[in-house]
């Protein structure tokens, strides 16, 4: 081999140049590791691994390594294998957890639809009082602000059972993608439930709404049509002349939430029969009354007023229905059940109200129903 440099024959094998010195072969550089394959050192009897997660800008303006470490392996290789596991936890700590409002979309999409009618529409107004958390973070999310927003939006039982069972849902969605590790919505404390919040109007107060009836006062129908028949405000909102059917004595076609209501007629007892006739007659655009929620309700409870009664919600109205016929009347359970159109008489437990004299009367083996007997005259309760 000859020496570039001097041109002098040298051995082959030679690193250097036995005349001049030059370097004849050069030796090939370390190889370096790529990016993100950190710098394992030993620390002690153990080995470590640092790695380069981000680049910060300092208050300076210069540009400064954020680093993580991690200790204690027996060996380099191990160190070293460890580094792509420090770099794939710190990007996701980058990723920001999806919204609440993420999961209701999903949830919306897909389990929902699965529901009954009136489990889907119970659920779409839990989130409506959720939405005040729609915008936050799954993972930002605690028990404090899920009782905070429970406790803020109801008092009763039923409508937080819903929330809370609703934010369940969503946290099992949001679990199943690795955001939360605990079912914080199983912290919440429901209301107690007060199975005699809605409670049925007196004998008295239903003459008293006779006598506004009979007085002119067309608001009274609210409130007796549903004392009479068992309907549900938003039915009644949504009752047209054309489903009335007087001459066979029932409505068809205006129940609605479950099947059951869907598919039963409402059955009209004849003492009602003057009041829908009224309504029919007097009706400008189809409907017997309001059909908006805020002039229905400002008309039933007017009504109330003027014929001095508690200031009950339309619900009780159901409940005086039930009453009326599973106490007063003594009716049969599966009788009461066709007439209210539930899927079981268990929903007498519910809706059933008895008071002191109805347990007395009943171990005397004598009726408390003061009208009984003039079940045809306007101050009978329901049949």
């Amino acid at each position: 081999m000859l020496c570039p440099r001097c041109a002098r024959d040298v051995p082959d094998d030679s690193v250097l140049c036995c005349y001049c010195g030059r370097v004849l072969i050069k030796r090939k550089p370390a190889g370096r590791r790529p990016n993100g394959s950190g710098t394992a050192f030993k620390r002690g009897s153990t080995w470590s691994i640092r790695v380069t997660v981000a680049m910060d800008v300092t208050p300076d303006g210069k540009l400064r390594q954020v680093r993580k470490e991690k200790g204690g392996f027996a060996s380099k290789v191990e160190a070293q294998a460890y580094a792509s596991t420090l770099l794939d936890e710190s990007t996701r700590k980058k990723v920001k957890a999806p919204t609440l409002q993420h999961y209701w979309d999903l949830y919306e999409a897909n389990a929902l639809t699965k529901l009954s009618v009136s489990k889907a529409v119970a659920y779409k107004g839990a989130w409506k009082k959720l939405r005040s958390l729609s915008h936050r973070a799954v993972d930002s999310l605690t028990v404090a602000d899920l009782s905070r927003t429970v406790a803020a939006e109801t008092e009763t039982y039923y409508p937080a059972r819903d929330m809370k069972n609703l934010l369940s849902h969503l946290f099992k969605l949001a679990g199943a993608d690795g955001w939360v590790s605990k079912d914080l919505p199983s912290y919440i404390i429901l209301p107690a439930l007060n199975e005699k919040e809605r409670r049925p109007f007196t004998d008295e107060e239903q003459k008293a709404l006779w006598k506004l009836w009979e007085s002119g006062d067309r608001r009274a129908a609210l409130p007796l049509i549903m004392i009479y028949t068992g309907m549900m405000p938003g039915e009644l909102m949504s009752l047209k002349a054309s489903m009335i059917h007087l001459d066979e004595q029932k409505i068809i076609g205006a129940g609605k939430k479950t099947k059951v209501r869907k598919e039963s007629p409402v059955y009209l007892p004849s003492t009602i029969l003057p009041v829908l006739s009224a309504c029919m007659e007097s009706s400008q655009d189809g409907f017997i009354g309001p059909h908006y929620e805020k002039p229905f309700y400002i008309d039933y409870y007017a009504a109330l007023e003027a014929a001095g009664c508690r200031r009950l919600e339309p619900y009780c109205c159901r409940h005086t229905t039930a009453t009326a016929l599973a106490i007063d009347r003594s009716i049969a359970p599966q009788t009461v059940q066709r007439i209210m159109r539930w899927s079981s008489t268990r929903m007498l437990d519910r809706y059933a109200h008895p008071d002191d004299s109805d347990i007395i009367a009943a171990l005397d083996g004598s009726s408390t129903d003061s009208v009984q007997n003039s079940a045809q005259t306007p101050d009978a309760p329901p049949p």
